[in-house]
């Protein structure tokens, strides 16, 4: 689905943040990106949904170079979550707040109202269809940040930090709704610092160090290797 040919990147005036990454996403793959604060794992989603350019080398989807194409058409193909769901949401309304991002893709009508019928109900939300999305709890605001996600038809989602600030009922919530998700084919790209997070539900992982891929591989050979994982900023 994706791929990242020796990426360079660094922010006007700074030093290069993202040193030669060179990765491959597969459609339906669940993977985790960990690393330390500023290790370049928020960056790097960015330059995948075309939100940041990348200084040197290419990256491709469904093996076409996206270094013109605009976020807004990436948005057609994949959906991001941000770490503070307040930044995204901004109608009065779940439901309204939901059929925006298929609005503005210029979907019809009754397919919206298709659409977000479907969003609220796989992400456990039709019942607060009329409710003022501020007035949510955490978990229910990053679910519906999701939902409306979802309802814009993507064949992956990029999540960062999904579970900050979440209790342990809300982050058991979304934990299941992305392995649903993932199960019903959608590619999950899930930025963590959350280890049992990562263990439960990621098939792959991949570690940013100082702007570099200091690792990628299978869960299991990531916890493997115990000696770098505190290194890497990383609590197993």
């Amino acid at each position: 689905m994706i791929e990242l040919k020796n990426i360079y990147f660094g922010y006007k005036g700074k030093n290069t943040v993202i040193h030669d990454v060179s990765l491959t996403i597969n459609a339906g793959d669940f993977i985790a990106v960990a690393g330390r604060n500023g290790s370049g794992k928020t960056t790097l989603t960015r330059l995948i949904m075309a939100l940041l350019k990348p200084s040197a080398g290419e990256i491709l989807f469904q093996n076409s170079i996206i270094a013109n194409v605009t976020p807004a058409k990436m948005a057609h193909h994949i959906g991001y979550v941000f770490q503070n769901p307040d930044r995204q949401i901004f109608h009065d309304t779940v439901a309204d707040e939901t059929a925006y991002g298929p609005k503005q893709l210029g979907y019809k009508p009754e397919e919206i109202k298709t659409f977000v019928k479907e969003a609220l109900a796989v992400t456990g939300l039709s019942e607060l269809a009329d409710a003022y999305p501020l007035s949510l709890s955490k978990g229910q605001k990053q679910r519906l940040t999701i939902a409306s996600a979802l309802a814009m038809q993507p064949q992956m989602l990029i999540l960062d930090e999904p579970t900050s600030g979440q209790d342990a009922r809300e982050r058991d919530e979304l934990l299941h709704l992305l392995l649903t998700l993932n199960a019903q084919g959608k590619t999950i790209l899930l930025v963590t610092h959350d280890m049992e997070l990562l263990s439960a539900c990621a098939q792959r992982a991949i570690v940013m160090a100082k702007g570099h891929k200091a690792f990628d591989g299978t869960v299991s050979q990531l916890f493997e290797n115990n000696a770098q994982l505190e290194n890497w900023g990383l609590i197993k």
